[in-house]
């Protein structure tokens, strides 16, 4: 099971999440590109250690929404998005090699259920030939598996789902998840019997290779590192998706 976290959401003199501490735990790294957070600097320093210490880097591109850290839809065009987000992820590559693309926010939301938005994602993901990290069973899932690109499941341990399969909004109760052992849990239902539990008790199948913790949950490294744990007790390799 791959274990992943969004990192490199600093910008200029603001710092969010411990970057260091969850790039000793986690095997793949969503790195901020610059339009939801992140700058040069951050973006460079990130990749160089993930590379160091054998973490692969993906791209984690987003709306143009600074001040909302990407958490804010934006009617943009199909065409112009597409742009945009060849632009963040060739961004990130002028630091190394990016392995895969990650929506992040409301870009991850929207092009889970609409079409328009979610081809712009795989258009910009196949102008590398990059797998595209994301929700199974979305429509972004399908139309990348469409397009032939390796598509990668993924699950979230820190955030709340609804019956559908889909997350609960930010603006709603049960989003987060921060109790360590109920995240822990989670983590080990999703890896070992592809199951979540919804907010209202109803189990969703959630078949995934990958486990996201978000760098910016209050105690993420501690998190991280339950959940880590409880995957390897239960049996389950933590290493990059194949």
């Amino acid at each position: 099971m791959d274990l992943n976290s969004d990192l490199g959401e600093g910008f200029g003199v603001w710092r969010l999440g411990d970057d260091d501490a969850l790039l000793t735990i986690v095997t793949s790294a969503n790195v901020a590109c610059g339009f939801h957070a992140g700058d040069p600097s951050t973006m460079r320093r990130v990749s160089n250690l993930a590379h160091e210490r054998g973490v692969r880097v993906g791209a984690q591109v987003s709306y143009r929404d600074l001040a909302g850290f990407g958490r804010r839809r934006i009617d943009v065009d199909v065409a112009e998005l597409t742009d945009e987000l060849r632009y963040q992820i060739g961004a990130l590559a002028a630091f190394g090699p990016v392995g895969y693309v990650k929506p992040h926010g409301a870009l991850y939301n929207v092009a889970a259920v609409e079409p328009g938005h979610a081809s712009a994602v795989v258009a910009a993901a196949s102008a590398s030939g990059l797998p595209v990290l994301c929700q199974p069973g979305s429509v972004l899932y399908r139309l990348a598996g469409d397009a032939g690109l390796r598509v990668v499941a993924e699950g979230f341990v820190d955030r709340g789902y609804r019956p559908d399969g889909r997350l609960v909004s930010r603006a709603e109760p049960g989003a987060l998840v921060t109790d360590v052992d109920a995240v822990a849990a989670r983590a080990v239902r999703m890896a070992v019997d592809g199951e979540v539990e919804a907010v209202d008790g109803t189990v969703v199948a959630m078949p995934v290779e990958s486990l996201c913790v978000h760098g910016d949950t209050p105690g993420a490294v501690a998190m991280a590192t339950a959940v880590r744990d409880a995957l390897l007790a239960a049996g389950v390799s933590v290493l990059p998706f194949a």
